[in-house]
């Protein structure tokens, strides 16, 4: 007999920075992609918000016959500003006005990471990038989530608090008269162009403090990099790094029970690639859950896309699991050819 043929869903990741989007057909084949500026609400007026939306859209829908798409998953940080009456019905008329006739899902970003990275229904997620959060999922639903709280208030151990820690690390050697590391000789040229005059002076304090203090909070986590690059020659990053890695540890605690066997998904420009932070984390995982599975989700786009298949044909776990791995193992070969 010949199977049905495929349908297509939408995949939408709603980001500060960025927004894309990705139809693939629910045999796992990718048919169209897009990308557009940040449309997260928190950060951007509901207008610009909005027309990235519709940018993204309209991308990833060129060449396709947008009325086809059967199912669409929305992933946005602050997921639920976007079901707040005026916002649900600008981004209503968006999608409609993209051609698109189908119903959305609203759901976390971290949701959709999640799923990017395992299809298990169960399961926690690390997340370290420009913030931080540690999350439970159960039935592919976030049930508890610890951080995520903002820079003010938390994201312990994101690219953020690596960044705030080093410039506090630079002004404690400057107070004291001492000569700093290499992160910080780092952080003064990052911030002043240059180590400034030495002895260190007033005047080099109060430039740092001002520099920073003249860009938003989250410009902070522009440091970070300093902070995994001096992590062998300096041991001040070295600490750094421990300590954020400390508090994920923590946060994940709360989430995971001892000897638990759920896999583990690690995302975030700090978790997802081979960093010093995501090795000491990676090393305590091991040591606690020996018996986890660990993996990294680098395509939020397409975990939501793949959320949007598995509720539109109401995939059994196993087929869930074999459209999991068309479509990812796809991406993975076309990202390497």
């Amino acid at each position: 007999m010949t199977p049905p043929p495929a349908r297509l869903v939408l995949g939408l990741d709603i980001g500060g920075t960025s927004t894309r989007a990705l139809v693939v057909g629910t045999d796992g084949v990718r048919h169209g992609s897009g990308r557009g500026p940040g449309a997260n609400i928190t950060s951007h007026s509901l207008d610009h918000a909005m027309d990235a939306v519709s940018v993204t859209l309209d991308e990833a829908l060129r060449g396709v016959d947008s009325s086809a798409v059967v199912a669409g998953v929305i992933g946005a940080a602050g997921d639920r500003n976007l079901i707040v009456p005026d916002t649900a019905e600008a981004l209503t008329k968006r999608w409609r006005a993209a051609g698109l006739t189908c119903e959305y899902t609203v759901t976390s970003d971290a949701l959709v990471a999640y799923v990017a990275g395992t299809s298990a229904r169960d399961g926690s997620l690390l997340l370290s990038g420009t913030g931080a959060l540690v999350a439970r999922a159960e039935q592919r639903q976030l049930t508890r989530i610890v951080d995520g709280h903002g820079w003010l208030l938390g994201d312990l151990g994101s690219g953020f608090w690596l960044g705030r820690e080093a410039v506090r690390s630079t002004l404690a050697f400057l107070d004291r008269g001492v000569s700093p590391g290499p992160l910080g000789q780092a952080v003064l040229a990052f911030q002043l162009g240059g180590a400034g005059t030495w002895p260190p002076d007033r005047v080099t304090v109060a430039e740092l403090v001002l520099k920073v203090h003249d860009r938003p909070p989250v410009a902070l986590s522009e440091l970070a990099p300093l902070v995994t690059r001096h992590a062998d020659d300096d041991p001040e990053a070295g600490r750094i790094l421990r300590e954020a890695a400390a508090h994920l540890m923590r946060a994940t605690d709360t989430v995971r029970a001892p000897g638990e066997t759920t896999p583990v998904v690690l995302t975030g420009s700090l978790l997802a690639s081979d960093t010093p932070l995501a090795r000491l984390v990676r090393g305590e995982l091991a040591e606690r859950w020996p018996d986890a599975t660990v993996t990294t989700a680098t395509d939020a786009t397409a975990g939501a896309a793949w959320l949007a298949a598995v509720h539109a044909d109401g995939l059994d776990d196993a087929a869930a699991d074999a459209l999991h791995v068309r479509l990812f193992s796809s991406h993975d070969r076309a990202r390497h050819e």
